[in-house]
């Protein structure tokens, strides 16, 4: 609309309300409260039942009486987002079978058998299809398929209504502890990826709020550390019972972990709200949109292009030098040892007083840009520290064994115990968020600073966590 008809049209509606305020007799104010009046009675007509009057059914009224009661409503969030997790990671696991078997299984030996038939140096081949190629294949096919399936199903409530819901239930909670009622939002979608989660606290229109809720969404368990928390919980604290409660300890010891980063998003939010971002607690209205059917492509589509695939590719960004980094470490030599023999000697004193060790602890360094290739920088390290033949594909080449029994004998012979398995499981929900999401909260807050204290407050509290862990474990005689 140009300058000129916006301002004709402004002239005829003027010229209307005139015409308006001389037919009713000068009585124009009149006649707007008594329309204001008549919108409130039908407003209130919808939304009260009155005793004496014999209501129609309302849909919406009758499902929010369950979903937002105090009896209800927690229960089912409580379940709804137990099947959405359990949907995505049992889901996950025959996509991303497939896509290891073809990247991995097929595609590795393939490159590796062209990059021979070419004459490529073995240096050359080592870093590009030993480590970047590795790395990279190993992000996408254990992210994409959770992302893919997490993401659309999050978008479906938050298209069904069910999420603005959400954030009415668990706004007295988060106001309790100095957040705002929205940052649940973004916590339950940093369980997808905590970058998306960090993109996802667009929706809280307060600076200060916003921040609290970028700060604390490391504490929601990504899907890039789930497998390492159920591997971890399966080959040690499963074994713990007998066979038959196995798969009952090891599920609900990660149930444990998760609800444990949520407790912690709201203690850390409630000590930055008094320290470094004291203010106070910005209130909105909340409006509970009517429930709809979900658009399902349109939601399909959204997600997958919107989130999984703009996560993902910054992902595979970071995990590109990561994969090149890995390879170097274990194929640079000093003094006859690799680079990351040093450097585990060097890492071991710190990390057996923490509980953890020294593979750990460089695994943790050299794979920061991805959670998902943690598990397998360990298992190659540890073969590298502790000279173990006949398993891997290489020196300074990442694997996974498909036994479990197998992985537990490898890291038992890298002197793992039970408080290790503990403590790396404690530590992998605390540590400083990934390159990603590290990129992605300067991003969003265009600030150093804050980028900094995002990624050094959850390291400090991760290594003062599993340090106390560890000197109680050691006090007890455990």
């Amino acid at each position: 609309m140009t300058a000129a008809s916006s301002s004709n049209a402004r002239e005829r509606l003027l010229a209307s309300a005139e015409d308006l305020r001389f037919q009713v007799g000068g009585d124009f104010h009149e006649l707007l409260m008594e329309s204001i009046y008549t919108e409130a009675a039908r407003i209130a007509g919808r939304a009260v039942a009155r005793a004496d009057e014999k209501t129609h059914f309302d849909w919406d009224r009758a499902v929010d009486r369950v979903v937002t009661s105090r009896v209800w409503g927690f229960p089912i969030l409580f379940l709804l987002f137990t099947l959405i997790f359990w949907i995505t990671i049992s889901g996950a696991n025959v996509p991303s079978g497939w896509l290891a078997a073809l990247l991995l299984d097929k595609g590795h030996p393939l490159l590796k058998g062209l990059a021979a038939g070419a004459g490529l140096p073995w240096w050359l081949g080592g870093i590009l299809i030993d480590g970047i190629y590795l790395a990279t294949a190993w992000v996408v096919s254990v992210m994409l398929p959770p992302m893919a399936i997490f993401f659309p199903l999050f978008t479906l409530l938050e298209d069904f209504g069910y999420l603005p819901r959400v954030a009415f239930n668990l706004d007295n909670l988060y106001r309790k502890f100095g957040a705002h009622g929205k940052q649940s939002l973004s916590m339950m979608m940093g369980f997808g990826c905590n970058a998306a989660g960090v993109i996802a606290t667009r929706i809280i229109d307060n600076p200060r709020d916003r921040l609290i809720a970028i700060l604390t969404n490391n504490f929601s368990l990504c899907n890039g550390r789930w497998p390492t928390q159920i591997l971890l919980a399966t080959i040690f604290l499963g074994a713990l019972v007998p066979p038959l409660l196995a798969g009952l300890v090891s599920a609900l010891s990660v149930v444990a972990v998760a609800l444990l980063g949520v407790a912690l998003s709201l203690v850390v939010s409630w000590g930055l709200s008094r320290t470094l971002l004291r203010g106070e607690i910005s209130t909105f209205s909340l409006e509970l949109p009517p429930y709809r059917p979900p658009r399902i492509l349109q939601t399909i589509y959204t997600s997958i292009i919107d989130r999984t695939v703009f996560v993902l590719w910054r992902a595979i960004v970071f995990a590109v030098p990561a994969g090149a980094a890995i390879w170097l470490s274990g194929n640079l030599r000093f003094a006859d040892a690799s680079l990351a023999e040093h450097l585990i000697r060097l890492f071991d004193p710190f990390g057996v007083l923490l509980g953890l060790n020294g593979v750990i602890l460089l695994a943790y360094v050299v794979a920061i840009p991805a959670n998902e290739i943690v598990v397998p920088t360990i298992l190659m390290l540890t073969v590298l520290a502790t000279g173990t033949s006949g398993v891997g594909s290489g020196t300074g080449v990442m694997f996974e064994l498909e036994s479990a029994a197998d992985t537990l004998d490898l890291l038992k012979a890298g002197g793992w115990t039970l408080l290790t398995a503990v403590n790396l499981m404690l530590f992998s929900l605390i540590h400083n968020p990934c390159s990603t999401t590290i990129y992605t909260i300067y991003k969003e807050t265009g600030s150093r600073k804050w980028t900094a204290v995002a990624t050094l407050l959850p390291i400090a509290m991760g290594f003062l966590v599993v340090f106390l862990l560890a000197q109680v474990w050691r006090i007890a005689g455990g």
